[in-house]
Protein backbone atom coordinates (compact mmCIF):
# COMPACT_ATOMS: atom_id res chain seq x y z
CA UNK A 1 0.00 0.00 0.00
CA UNK A 2 1.29 3.65 -0.69
CA UNK A 3 1.38 5.97 2.28
CA UNK A 4 -1.58 7.67 0.09
CA UNK A 5 -3.80 4.29 0.57
CA UNK A 6 -2.76 4.25 4.07
CA UNK A 7 -3.62 7.63 5.17
CA UNK A 8 -7.02 7.62 3.55
CA UNK A 9 -8.07 4.69 5.23
CA UNK A 10 -7.16 5.76 8.87
CA UNK A 11 -7.14 9.71 8.76
CA UNK A 12 -10.37 9.82 10.59
CA UNK A 13 -8.96 7.64 13.07
CA UNK A 14 -6.29 9.54 13.70
CA UNK A 15 -7.78 13.04 13.70
CA UNK A 16 -10.21 11.82 16.32
CA UNK A 17 -8.09 9.80 18.46
CA UNK A 18 -5.61 13.27 18.95
CA UNK A 19 -8.43 15.23 19.59
CA UNK A 20 -10.09 12.53 21.72
CA UNK A 21 -8.23 14.72 25.18
CA UNK A 22 -8.14 17.88 24.23
CA UNK A 23 -9.13 20.36 21.81
CA UNK A 24 -6.26 20.78 18.90
CA UNK A 25 -5.90 23.51 15.96
CA UNK A 26 -5.45 21.37 12.10
CA UNK A 27 -1.32 22.64 11.94
CA UNK A 28 -1.05 21.01 15.50
CA UNK A 29 -2.76 17.88 14.67
CA UNK A 30 -0.63 17.35 10.80
CA UNK A 31 2.62 18.22 13.02
CA UNK A 32 1.60 15.46 15.81
CA UNK A 33 0.71 12.88 13.07
CA UNK A 34 4.12 13.62 11.37
CA UNK A 35 5.82 13.65 15.00
CA UNK A 36 4.38 10.50 16.42
CA UNK A 37 4.95 8.07 13.08
CA UNK A 38 8.22 9.27 13.02
CA UNK A 39 8.18 10.86 9.84
CA UNK A 40 6.00 7.55 7.95
CA UNK A 41 3.01 9.48 7.83
CA UNK A 42 2.37 13.33 6.94
CA UNK A 43 -0.57 15.65 6.24
CA UNK A 44 -0.34 18.71 4.46
CA UNK A 45 -2.55 20.94 6.34
CA UNK A 46 -4.35 21.98 3.20
CA UNK A 47 -5.87 18.63 2.54
CA UNK A 48 -6.27 18.28 6.71
CA UNK A 49 -8.87 20.96 6.55
CA UNK A 50 -11.42 19.45 3.96
CA UNK A 51 -11.24 16.53 5.88
CA UNK A 52 -11.56 18.29 9.59
CA UNK A 53 -14.75 20.32 7.86
CA UNK A 54 -16.04 16.92 6.91
CA UNK A 55 -16.20 15.48 10.34
CA UNK A 56 -17.02 18.83 12.09
CA UNK A 57 -20.38 18.29 8.79
CA UNK A 58 -20.99 14.60 10.53
CA UNK A 59 -20.46 15.96 13.88
CA UNK A 60 -17.71 13.73 15.36
CA UNK A 61 -16.17 16.76 16.01
CA UNK A 62 -16.78 20.27 16.65
CA UNK A 63 -14.68 23.64 15.64
CA UNK A 64 -14.27 27.02 17.59
CA UNK A 65 -12.69 30.00 16.99
CA UNK A 66 -9.45 31.07 19.44
CA UNK A 67 -8.10 34.42 18.99
CA UNK A 68 -4.74 35.29 21.41
CA UNK A 69 -3.35 38.63 21.21
CA UNK A 70 -0.22 38.39 18.76
CA UNK A 71 -1.36 35.27 17.46
CA UNK A 72 -3.62 34.32 14.26
CA UNK A 73 -7.23 33.37 14.88
CA UNK A 74 -6.85 29.31 14.72
CA UNK A 75 -10.07 26.70 15.26
CA UNK A 76 -9.63 24.15 17.85
CA UNK A 77 -11.24 20.93 17.08
CA UNK A 78 -13.07 18.65 19.90
CA UNK A 79 -14.44 15.75 19.94
CA UNK A 80 -17.86 15.30 20.38
CA UNK A 81 -19.82 12.42 22.33
CA UNK A 82 -21.14 11.15 18.43
CA UNK A 83 -17.41 11.31 17.70
CA UNK A 84 -16.10 9.43 20.62
CA UNK A 85 -18.67 6.48 19.66
CA UNK A 86 -17.16 6.59 16.62
CA UNK A 87 -13.60 6.76 17.41
CA UNK A 88 -14.27 3.49 19.70
CA UNK A 89 -16.02 1.52 16.86
CA UNK A 90 -13.17 2.96 14.79
CA UNK A 91 -10.35 1.68 17.31
CA UNK A 92 -11.83 -2.12 17.54
CA UNK A 93 -12.37 -2.32 13.88
CA UNK A 94 -8.77 -1.17 13.22
CA UNK A 95 -7.76 -3.52 16.13
CA UNK A 96 -9.41 -6.49 14.30
CA UNK A 97 -8.05 -5.54 11.27
CA UNK A 98 -4.46 -5.51 12.14
CA UNK A 99 -4.95 -9.03 14.29
CA UNK A 100 -6.24 -10.63 10.91
CA UNK A 101 -2.94 -9.08 8.35
CA UNK A 102 -0.93 -10.27 11.98
CA UNK A 103 -2.65 -14.41 11.20
CA UNK A 104 -2.30 -13.66 8.06
CA UNK A 105 1.72 -12.66 7.31
CA UNK A 106 3.24 -14.15 10.35
CA UNK A 107 3.98 -10.96 11.84
CA UNK A 108 5.07 -10.37 15.39
CA UNK A 109 5.71 -7.33 17.43
CA UNK A 110 7.81 -7.21 19.89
Amino acid sequence: MTQRELKKGSAELLILSLVEQRARHGYEISKLIAARSEGTLTFQVASLYPLLYRLEGRGWIQGRWVEKPGERRRRFYRLTPAGRKVLAAQRQGWLQFAEAIRRITGIEYA
